[in-house]
């Protein structure tokens, strides 16, 4: 009889752990640290949220994996140093993987392709970068795109207009104010689903270089990154990736590399 009662009790307290285990790994919330000022990646709606690209993509990842999300607009400056100091658990911010950046955190399998794209008024005939040779281009001060428009025209050519931003470069493109710019694919294409009526188009060259976007976590962090990492396999394979990247960019979808 103590004998049955014994393991009676020992049977039933693995069922509650069992329960416990589960409850906690559907309760399990990370932090999620995104700044609030790169449209269309991030950015603050009217309702002081954050939504985007980005955000769409973690909550996608985060679903498939079963986990909770708390998201926390986060400045740039410092936004890694959230990381080591334990605020947040996982960033994604339009962060580009660098060797350097590597040094300090641990990084996803790319989510996004993040090169430069030349951006010209839809019937126009230019197809490369040489092809902007005397038009009037715009670029984003010292960025990729300045850097290799600056090769090709020269870097004191009077036909380079250099801009703060990509929003101004653009708006003056479209105001007939310069011939064709160079800037980010990701807010280049955001610019022209979202004018329409201005009749942009985006041209690729393989002079820009490709780079990526990457999830940040704190180093050593294997057990998150590998739920990340499971989570966007998941939605690029169901195509929930696909019909994200259709909503702020446009249908040709890009093939992500694996590592």
């Amino acid at each position: 009889m103590i004998r049955k009662f014994a393991q009676s009790v020992l049977f039933a307290g693995c069922v509650v752990s069992a329960v416990f285990s589960t409850a906690y790994a559907a309760q399990q919330t990370y932090v999620v640290g995104s700044g609030g000022t790169y449209r269309p990646f991030e950015f603050e709606n009217s309702q002081k949220q954050l939504e985007g690209f980005d955000i769409d993509i973690i909550k996608a990842i985060a679903k498939a994996e079963g986990f909770e999300i708390k998201l926390v607009n986060t400045p740039w400056e410092g936004i890694f140093a959230t990381l080591n100091s334990g605020d947040r658990d996982i960033i994604i911010s339009g962060i580009t993987i660098t060797d350097k950046r590597k040094a300090m955190v641990d990084f996803s399998a790319p989510y996004f392709p993040a090169e430069q794209s030349i951006v010209v008024p839809g019937d126009s005939q230019v197809n490369s970068v040489n092809a902007l040779k005397g038009l009037k281009v715009g670029v984003v001060n010292s960025s990729a795109g300045d850097t290799v428009v600056s090769e090709t025209l020269g870097k004191n050519s009077t036909d380079i207009k250099r801009f703060d931003n990509t929003p101004l470069m653009l708006q003056e493109l479209a105001e007939d104010g310069i011939d064709a710019a160079v800037g980010d694919v990701g807010v280049v294409k955001y610019y022209i689903k979202s004018h329409p009526e201005k009749a942009l188009k985006a041209v690729k060259d393989d002079k820009f270089e490709r780079q990526y976007f990457g999830i940040a976590v704190a180093k050593d962090n294997q057990e998150l990154l590998g739920k990340i990492n499971a989570g966007l396999k998941k939605i690029v394979a169901d195509g929930t990736y696909a019909k994200i990247y259709a909503t702020w960019f446009d249908s040709n979808i890009p093939t992500l590399p694996a590592e």
